[in-house]
């Protein structure tokens, strides 16, 4: 996948930099130092912005964004994107994503070197040449309150429903909690009838996964919506219907590869706005909790300039 690039002139200011310490369970914390340093070759200077929860961290970046920043960097994984990403969103401010988390979906999928040191070399060039390019996001409207952004994919199925129930937990810690949420909610699994509006056309389908991606992949590689290109203004969803529990474990590995679209149980449509509600299920989007159904998510084409 590709976009265009054209030169953006950056405001005269910093380059942001938010880090989450914590992200890939703390593997890449001792390269927090070399990448600002990478990053400085940009020719601007660095400024390391401080938060000690995910609510903090977005508010720190919508400051830096107000305060004038040539560039807002962050480094983690697909979580500490979303953060940045709503500062950024729709704003001329690029923006750089550095792969140092569990899940990298976003910086993968939209042309970022899996390595973190090499990711902050190009965007430090970028910054040198003074270029950005151009790619979509996805924005979700709910009932209430303000729009979201993600760049990856919304989860609006079992996925969800599984991460619901692990945030729920308080035992056992680390991927085990998960694994133990997947085991309760698949003895728990039954369609649920979903209220769809593709580009105004209303469906009605029962299913049990249901997946809104700007982007292909989410989970770390999951390339759920393969088809998904973050250039082409449009959103992949696929649905998976009437999956029985035998059914959807044998499915769940092909998503690896994307050949789940083979099963004649799941289908993907391409649109520009989806209308999507059911009952009882919070959403997920870039891995984090976001807003309860019912919601609209419009793809919005160029929203996000990338310092690449």
């Amino acid at each position: 996948m590709t976009a265009e690039v054209h030169p953006s002139v950056t405001p005269d200011g910093p380059v942001a930099v938010l880090a989450n310490p914590s992200a890939g369970r703390g593997r890449h914390r001792g390269l927090l130092a070399p990448l600002l340093s990478r990053l400085a070759t940009g020719g601007r200077p660095v400024r390391l912005l401080e938060a000690h929860t995910a609510d903090e961290a977005e508010a720190v970046c919508r400051d830096a964004v107000a305060d004038g920043v040539a560039a807002l960097v962050a480094v983690g994984g697909d979580g500490t994107m979303h953060r940045g990403i709503q500062a950024v969103a729709g704003t001329t401010i690029p923006f750089g994503p550095v792969p140092a988390g569990t899940g990298n979906d976003f910086a993968a999928d939209t042309g970022f070197p899996t390595d973190p040191l090499a990711a902050a070399e190009v965007m430090a060039a970028a910054l040198r040449d003074g270029r950005s390019s151009p790619v979509d996001l996805a924005r979700m409207t709910g009932p209430t309150g303000p729009p979201r952004w993600y760049g990856a994919v919304l989860a609006a199925g079992f996925d969800a429903i599984v991460n619901e129930r692990a945030n729920r937990m308080s035992w056992p810690r680390g991927p085990r909690r998960y694994d133990l949420a997947i085991m309760v909610e698949l003895a728990r699994l039954r369609p649920r009838r979903y209220k769809l509006r593709l580009d105004g056309e209303p469906h009605e389908v029962d299913a049990v996964l249901v997946a809104v991606g700007n982007c292909p992949s989410y989970g770390g590689g999951m390339r759920i919506c393969p088809d998904a290109d973050p250039t082409d203004g449009l959103l992949d969803v696929v649905v998976g219907g009437r999956l029985d529990r035998r059914t959807l474990i044998r499915v769940k590995p092909s998503i690896y590869q994307g050949t789940h679209l083979r099963h004649p149980l799941v289908h993907s449509y391409r649109v520009r706005t989806v209308e999507l509600a059911a009952e009882g299920i919070t959403t997920y989007a870039d891995g984090e909790r976001s807003l309860e159904l019912p919601l609209t998510v419009s793809a919005v084409p160029g929203a996000l300039r990338l310092l690449r």
